[in-house]
């Protein structure tokens, strides 16, 4: 048999590549610089030029390093080259392992990069950090232990609101909301750790007074974290263990960067640190950068030939992947006019873009796919685009509603509430679960108003009735309203909670019978737990339930306590109290138990059938949500979460208030689903990376604010050459609507609304007003009608509890794969982990012997 070949490869594949992408394929020497236009393939060229690199060259995977964007993209590329190696191994007998291989989010490299054993001295286990994301970083910050013992060490005895109304006068804010003030510093902070800036050198250069107290209180910050690192500065560690490895330069032969128009200046340098090997591969498109709110630098990819002659001293391949194979002709037309309008050239010559990509649609289609709607007011445009979106779905010109897009600067916008009212008039349901707040959405609402029936709501306080305490309490008294109505309506439902109730106040009884001995006796609650000591007078408690004597007596227990205590390491008498006063269910768990009723079962059962998958996506957020709250407060509830009010002040006086004044910020990132039966509306942001045979860009408004106060702040702490101030707000809304025009497959259609209240962006005047399409005069047979999309329900088992699970209950399977509802069964999950680390452990252990280290 002949030796196997990657044109034999790409047969069996059924893949083609174009000129461009045969070029980046096959490229292996030095570095490489892919432009990559909209739908051009380039997460197939990446997915086949590492294949040629592991199957042709005999590169491991272990000696890649491959980053993306998000993790969808991370399991496309995983799933990909579990195929393609798949057929490899089929024809040769050559296995692949694909497990030692960096493969995924930065974040996630970063924080295995901190752990891997081949930067340890002796291949000793490295301690992980503990890595604060966005929503732990602003609990950490807006907790009042925080300001107080940040201005005790500033040495500042000014009252706290006195602070924090000098802080949001910093970032031109008004009052002095602390909520306005940590989000602010959180931004701000995170620039600066993005930037790697040291908090001694930003007060050295410092010539802004205004800054100083910001900057002092940033040093402050870094040194409460402990073991602890925010997303930013996980990234920044992960470069200082590198920078600081000679090891680094011989680890990964090939650096590949996904997205690279999104990357921050603190990536960059770990990615060049990680690339001495010269082979680095930077992919991306800077007219698709969204990103600078988070950091991201569009100039590390439109300089990249310059930073990779800095960094590397060489000039890297430049290959432009400029075919579009995702939409029709007049869509590619149009959004590639679009950005050749805007004002990009540079003063002193050249461009704040890269030039010359030269992109084409492969359709030839040369029909019209982009319609405008009629120049009108708000209502009329909507009026016109739901009926146009009607006449689609009833045409058959899309399989399901999800297919259809619709798109929007902000869905909090009035268009977008427009354009929601007029498709329900076409009896058409949407998907815009962050249209307003999340939790503020009918099945959330729902859910959360049952959950505190039974844990318990915080009173309002009228004397700080206002602003978001006011607003946020008015949901709080509709959720409650809505709830006891669903409860009234379901006499099992109403006894569930109500047996919920009663199990909470039974522990909490046999709590306070428990802390009576121990007054009576004179016991301290930290002292270490004797069963012969204590056991007899804590089980003789008056008023105790058989339940909490039953826990207190168990003899297994008064082994592990005595263990414990022979060993120096004594559970304590408030441990042994808490253990027999705990209930056998979570707050996780009070949500599940939750959905076996009434109008939840109803949806699921539409989800089931294909009917409507909104509802239950939607309550798949609540569930991750109410998960969150548990990893940052406690799994096991007790009698003492109860106490005080303890949990409900924390689950609804802390936790929900701080997700409902937060709104969707957390969650912008977050994986969109697409339930059937609903039409999405999302962002711009949440829309990257997506296509739909369908996109309605619903307005085409976007205010001129001018630079965010942060880019502001920090600028005179930047050094290189950077897209000027006063260009950026309009180069960033440009790349917006770039990214939402190059959306569309079949058919793009433009809101073009006027009136009071409404101005068409100027990059948009030109393309508008000239000779297009109108939604009036569409031909609908001229648009090709979208195939039907696949139901990965079933997909192919990565691991036994996979399988098991499916045939256990496949709704089970549908609900924890399908829809990523959180789940509360972790055991499992904790022994396997154990026993893959143990045995990694002596894998390493053996591997150091025979390299002669000694620990």
């Amino acid at each position: 048999m002949p030796p196997l070949t990657l044109d034999d490869l790409f047969a069996e594949a059924n893949f083609t590549p174009n000129a461009p992408q045969r070029a980046a394929i096959l490229h292996t020497d030095g570095p490489l610089f892919l432009v990559a236009g909209p739908g051009s393939g380039k997460t197939r060229v990446l997915l086949w030029r590492t294949v040629n690199l592991m199957v042709f060259h005999g590169v491991q995977p272990e000696e890649i390093f491959l980053a993306t964007f998000t993790e969808k993209a991370a399991k496309q590329l995983r799933d990909g080259l579990l195929s393609l190696l798949g057929l490899v191994t089929n024809r040769t007998g050559q296995p692949f392992d694909l497990s030692q291989m960096y493969i995924g989010t930065v974040h996630s490299l970063c924080n295995r990069l901190l752990t891997d054993r081949a930067f340890s001295p002796g291949r000793q286990r490295s301690q992980s950090p503990v890595v604060m994301d966005a929503l732990e970083q602003y609990f950490h910050l807006y907790r009042k232990r925080f300001w107080r013992d940040a201005l005790s060490h500033l040495g500042i005895e000014d009252d706290l609101e006195v602070v924090q109304e000098r802080l949001n006068l910093v970032f031109g804010n008004r009052g002095a909301s602390r909520h306005k003030a940590v989000v602010a510093l959180q931004s701000l902070f995170n620039r600066f750790s993005e930037e790697n800036l040291a908090p001694d050198d930003l007060l050295t250069q410092n010539t802004n007074p205004d800054l100083d107290l910001p900057l002092r209180l940033y040093a402050y910050y870094l040194s409460t974290l402990g073991q602890s690192v925010d997303l930013s500065l996980l990234q920044q560690a992960a470069y200082k263990v590198v920078a600081a490895n000679p090891q680094a330069s011989s680890l990964f032969k090939y650096v590949t960067v996904d997205e690279y128009q999104d990357t921050n200046a603190i990536q960059e340098k770990l990615y060049f640190a990680l690339a001495r090997c010269g082979n680095i591969c930077v992919v991306g498109d800077d007219e698709q950068a969204l990103y600078r709110f988070r950091g991201a630098t569009v100039e590390n990819f439109v300089q990249f030939p310059d930073r990779c002659q800095q960094h590397l001293s060489r000039t890297p391949t430049r290959i432009a992947l400029n075919t579009n194979y995702r939409s029709r002709k007049g869509v590619v037309d149009f959004y590639t006019g679009y950005m050749d309008g805007g004002h990009w050239a540079r003063p002193g010559g050249g461009a704040y873009r890269i030039e010359g990509k030269g992109i084409q649609a492969h359709s030839a289609d040369a029909r019209p796919s982009v319609a405008v709607s009629s120049s009108a007011g708000p209502e009329s445009v909507c009026i016109e685009i739901a009926a146009l979106i009607r006449s689609l779905i009833d045409s058959g010109k899309v399989q399901d509603a999800n297919q259809i897009a619709c798109l929007f600067p902000s869905v909090k916008s009035s268009a977008a509430q427009r354009l929601t009212k007029a498709l329900a008039d076409v009896d058409l349901k949407v998907y815009s679960p962050r249209a307003g707040r999340f939790i503020e959405t009918d099945e959330a609402t729902l859910m959360l108003g049952l959950m505190i029936q039974v844990l318990g709501r915080t009173p309002r306080e009228i004397e700080f009735n206002g602003g978001d305490y006011k607003l946020y309490h008015d949901w709080l008294d509709a959720a409650e309203k809505e709830a006891r109505d669903v409860i009234r309506a379901d006499p099992r439902l109403a006894s569930f909670v109500q047996d919920r109730k009663a199990e909470i106040a039974g522990v909490r009884r046999d709590y306070q019978a428990f802390m009576t001995v121990l007054e009576k006796q004179g016991w301290a609650a930290i002292s270490p737990y004797d069963p012969a000591k204590h056991k007899r007078a804590l089980m003789d408690a008056p008023g105790l339930s058989n339940r909490a004597r039953t826990g207190i007596g168990n003899q297994h227990f008064d082994r592990v306590a005595r263990e414990r205590q022979a060993e120096g390491k004594p559970v304590t008498l408030s441990y042994a109290v808490n253990r027999a006063t705990s209930l056998d269910w979570t707050v996780l768990d009070l949500f599940y138990r939750l959905t076996a009723f009434q109008p939840f079962k109803g949806m699921f059962d539409l989800a089931e059938q294909g009917r409507d998958e909104g509802p239950v996506t939607t309550l798949s957020l609540v569930s991750q949500l109410v998960s969150r709250f548990m990893e940052e407060t406690q799994t096991i509830l007790t009698a003492h979460s109860f106490e005080n009010d303890l949990l409900r002040n924390q689950f609804v006086g802390s936790y929900l208030f701080a997700l409902f004044r937060l709104g969707e910020g957390e969650y912008e990132d977050e994986e969109v689903p697409f339930p059937k039966g609903r039409i999405p509306f999302l962002t711009v942001h949440q829309s990257k990376g997506l296509e739909f045979p369908v996109v309605v860009l619903g307005s085409v408004m976007k205010k001129d604010m001018g630079p965010q106060t942060v880019e502001v702040l920090i600028r005179p702490f930047l050094s290189g050459d950077n897209e000027p101030l006063e260009k950026v707000s309009q180069f960033d809304t440009m790349r917006m609507f770039y990214v939402a025009l190059s959306r569309a497959q079949n058919l793009l259609v433009v809101g073009h609304i006027k009136g009071r209240g409404y101005s068409t962006h100027d990059s948009f005047k030109t393309l508008l007003d000239g000779n297009v399409t109108r939604i009036p005069d569409l031909d609908l047979s001229t648009v090709p009608a979208a195939g039907a999309e696949s139901d990965d329900t079933m997909r192919s088992y990565s691991y036994t509890a996979d399988y098991l699970r499916y045939l256990e209950c496949p709704r089970s399977y549908m609900i924890f794969r399908k829809y990523d509802f959180a789940d509360s069964r972790t055991g499992g999950m904790f022994f396997g982990n154990l026993v893959h680390q143990t045995i990694e452990d002596l894998h390493n252990r053996v591997i150091a012997l025979r390299e002669g280290v000694t620990a």
